[in-house]
C-alpha cells in the first residue's frame, strides 16, 4: 500500500514532503525515496528501510542549495523486486530527465520491457514501475511531459496510480488515477498530491479527489484535470471537516467500509511476486523451510482465534485437497491447555492479523516446544509470531484498522491458497496445469471481488428489511461451511444480533426447531459439488417459513431463481475455482453485516467489549 506525496509552491519542498510521506506510515512499507528539481536536473535520495533511513542518506548527501519548490515523495511496499534502494521509489529514464512514482500494477510491464529494451533503453530495477519512466522517454517529442502522457497512457494495462516530474517541464507535477486512490490539495497559492488525505491534511482542507482514469496536473498558478484523451474536466474541491483519524477514511463513513472495498488491492498486494503464471511456481520468499523440509511433514496443525480461525477451517480444506496432508485445526486459546500431539514431522500454522494474539503465540510455544515446524500467516512485518515462527507468509493488507476483521480475513485466505499450493509442489501432488489454472484465478481474484462490491446497493435493501430481526442462521458446505461461521461471526460482533453458522447438512439435526418467520436463512450456494444438496436445504427452510437470503454465483442465478419465491433474496457474485469462492462468497456478508449494524445505530469500528489485537489472555 504504498504512499504517494507531491508539492508545487513556494515553501521548501522537502519538510512537506518528508513530513507528508510519515502521516502515510500506517499504511505500512519497506523503502522511500524523494525527488527534487537542482538547478535545471533532477535529484533523486532513496533508501530501503523506514524514513528515518531516508533522512539519515539526506543528511549524509544534502540536497543543493537551490532546489526549487516542488517534488515528490514515495513510500513502497516491495512487490515487483526486493526492498532494496536501487527498487525504492522514485525511478528515472535513461536521460535522468523524466521520475516516476507508482501504486498498483503495470500488467502487461514484461512485454513493454521487452520491447522498450530491444530499442536500445536500459534497465536498472526489478521493478514494473520503470517501465513507466522508459515508456514517457520514448513518447516524448518535444511537446511536453503530458503530451508524452496520454501517449503512454494507451499503452499501459492495469490498475495504477502515477505521479510524474520532468526537468524539460519545470514546476509541473502530472498525477494519473487509474484505480488506486489520488487527491489533489488546493492551498494558498500552492498545490499538492497524495495517495491519501493525511499527507496533505495539515496544510490544506480543499481537495479534489481524482476519478478513475482521470489526470492532474498541478503547477504554481493552479490545477486542473482532464481524462485520458484530455478533455478538460471541471471538477469542484470539497472541503474536508475531518480530524486526522478520520481523514485516513478517504472519504468513507466508517474503516470496516473502506477496508472492505480495499480488499481487491489487499489480495492483489498478497498475491503480487509469488506466483509465476508461466511455471505455475509459488515462490514464498520467507519462508526459512526449504522443500526438503516440507517433504518430511506428515501432519499439519493450524492455530489460530476469532476470524483468523475460520480461514484456518477454509486452509484444512486447501491443504488436504491440494497437499493431501491431515490437518487439524485448533483454537489458538484451547490448544496448550491439553498435551496436544506434535513432533518434529508436524507443521504447525499459526494465522494472526497482528502478530500478537497472545493465546496464538502460546500455542505457538507450545507446538514448537514439542518440536513441530513452524508458519505464520501475519499482516504486520516484524511482530513476535514472525520472529518466532520458522517461516512466514505475509498478507499484504496494509493497517486494518476497523475492529471487525475484513480484509485481512481475504488475504489470509488467498496466502493459505498460496501455502497449499507451495506445500503440494514439493510434495509432489499437484500437476502442473491444476497450479496454473489456480493461480490464474487468484490474478483474476481482484477484478471478481470488484464486481462482487456491485451488490452493495441490493444489500442495503435487503438489510433495511432484515435488521429488526433478532436471530440469524448462516448455512454452508464444505469449503464455505467456514464462511457460514465467519458470516454469522460479522453479524455478532457489529450488530448485536444472535446469530449461528452451521453445516447445511447440520440443520436437520436440531437448528431447523429455531425456523419461523422470524428467522432469516442465510444460505451459501455457489456452483460446486454439493450445488443440489444446498437447494434440499433451502427447501426445508423455506418448508418451515423462514426467508431464505442466498448467496450464488452467476451461473447458477437462473437456477436459484427458480427456487426462490417472493419472501426470499438473491445475491450473485462472480464464478471462479471452487476453491476460491470463500473469498468472494465473504464479500457480500460483510457488507450485510455492515449495513445492518448502521441500520441499528451500532459502533461499526469499535463495538462494544472487542478489542482489535488481543494481547492477553
Amino acid at each position: 500500500m504504498c504512499g504517494i506525496v507531491g508539492y508545487v509552491g513556494p515553501r521548501p519542498v522537502l519538510p512537506i514532503l518528508i513530513e507528508g510521506l510519515r502521516k502515510l506510515e500506517y499504511r505500512g512499507y519497506d523503502s522511500a525515496g524523494v525527488a527534487l528539481i537542482s538547478g535545471g536536473e533532477l535529484d533523486l535520495r532513496r533508501s530501503a528501510g523506514k524514513l528515518s533511513k531516508l533522512e539519515d542518506v539526506i543528511a549524509l548527501k544534502p540536497f543543493p542549495a537551490n532546489v526549487s519548490h516542488y517534488g515528490m515523495g514515495h513510500t513502497r511496499w516491495a512487490t515487483h523486486g526486493r526492498p532494496t534502494e536501487e527498487n525504492a521509489h522514485p525511478h528515472r529514464d535513461c536521460k535522468g530527465r523524466i521520475v516516476v512514482v507508482h501504486n498498483g500494477i503495470i500488467e502487461n510491464y514484461l512485454e513493454l520491457k521487452r520491447e522498450l529494451i530491444a530499442e536500445g533503453h536500459k534497465f536498472v530495477t526489478e521493478t514494473d514501475t520503470e517501465v513507466v519512466a522508459h515508456l514517457l522517454e520514448k513518447e516524448s517529442r518535444g511537446d511536453g511531459l503530458l503530451a508524452a502522457t496520454r501517449r503512454a497512457l494507451k499503452r499501459l494495462r492495469g490498475l495504477f496510480a502515477l505521479v510524474l516530474l520532468s526537468a524539460d517541464d519545470p514546476d509541473q507535477i502530472i498525477a494519473v488515477r487509474n484505480g488506486p486512490p489520488v487527491v489533489a490539495g488546493i492551498g494558498d497559492g500552492e498545490y499538492f498530491i497524495a495517495s491519501d488525505v493525511p499527507a496533505i491534511l495539515a496544510h490544506t482542507r480543499d481537495v479534489v479527489f481524482l476519478n478513475d482514469e482521470e489526470v492532474a496536473i498541478i503547477t504554481p498558478t493552479g490545477a486542473r484535470f482532464e481524462d485520458f484523451n484530455g478533455v478538460e474536466h471541471k471538477r469542484d474541491t470539497q472541503r474536508i471537516t475531518w480530524d486526522p483519524v478520520m481523514a485516513e477514511k478517504a472519504g468513507y463513513k466508517h474503516f470496516m467500509l473502506k477496508e472492505i472495498h480495499e480488499q481487491p488491492w489487499a489480495v492483489r498486494e498478497t498475491v503480487l511476486g509469488r506466483a509465476s503464471a508461466e511455471t505455475g511456481r509459488v515462490y514464498l520468499s520467507e519462508m526459512a523451510l526449504d522443500e526438503a523440509a516440507l517433504r518430511e511433514i506428515d501432519r499439519v496443525i493450524i492455530l489460530a482465534c476469532g476470524t483468523s480461525w475460520h480461514s484456518g477451517l477454509v486452509g484444512k480444506f486447501l491443504i488436504e485437497e491440494l497437499a493431501r496432508l491431515p490437518v487439524e485445526v485448533d483454537y489458538g486459546s484451547e490448544y496448550r491447555y491439553r498435551d496436544p500431539i506434535a513432533d518434529k514431522n508436524t507443521l504447525a500454522i499459526v494465522i494472526t492479523q497482528s502478530g500478537e494474539t497472545a493465546d496464538t503465540l502460546a500455542a505457538l510455544r507450545e507446538a514448537k516446544s514439542k518440536g513441530a515446524k513452524s508458519i505464520a500467516i501475519c499482516n504486520v512485518v516484524g511482530s513476535m509470531a514472525t520472529r518466532e515462527a520458522d517461516g512466514t507468509v505475509y498478507t499484504h493488507a496494509g493497517p486494518e484498522i476497523g475492529v471487525a476483521s475484513t480484509k485481512a480475513f481475504t488475504t489470509q485466505l488467498v496466502a493459505l491458497q498460496l501455502l497449499a499450493v507451495h506445500l503440494a509442489q514439493a510434495r509432489g501432488t499437484i500437476k502442473t496445469e491444476r497450479a496454473k489454472a489456480l493461480l490464474d484465478g487468484l490474478d483474476l481474484l481482484p477484478v471478481l471481488i470488484e464486481n462482487a462490491l456491485k451488490v452493495d446497493a441490493h444489500i442495503q435493501e435487503i438489510a433495511k428489511r432484515f435488521s429488526p430481526c433478532s436471530d440469524f442462521l448462516y448455512l454452508g458446505r464444505g469449503i464455505n461451511y467456514p464462511i457460514a461461521l465467519e458470516g454469522a461471526l460479522k453479524l455478532k460482533e457489529i450488530s448485536y444480533i444472535h446469530a449461528e453458522g452451521y453445516p447445511a447438512g447440520e440443520m436437520k439435526h436440531g437448528p431447523i426447531a429455531l425456523i419461523d418467520e422470524n428467522m432469516p436463512v442465510v444460505a451459501l450456494v455457489p456452483n460446486d459439488l454439493v450445488f443440489e444438496k444446498m437447494i434440499g436445504n433451502i427447501q426445508e427452510a423455506k418448508a418451515r417459513g423462514g426467508s431464505v437470503i442466498v448467496v450464488t454465483t452467476t451461473s447458477k442465478k437462473d437456477a436459484l431463481g427458480d427456487v426462490l419465491g417472493h419472501k426470499d433474496e438473491l445475491i450473485v457474485v462472480p464464478d471462479t475455482d471452487p476453491l476460491l469462492t470463500p473469498v468472494l462468497m465473504v464479500v457480500p456478508l460483510q457488507l450485510l453485516s455492515y449495513h445492518i449494524a448502521l441500520r441499528r445505530g451500532c459502533d461499526v469500528d469499535q463495538p462494544r467489549n472487542l478489542a482489535k489485537s488481543v494481547t492477553v489472555e
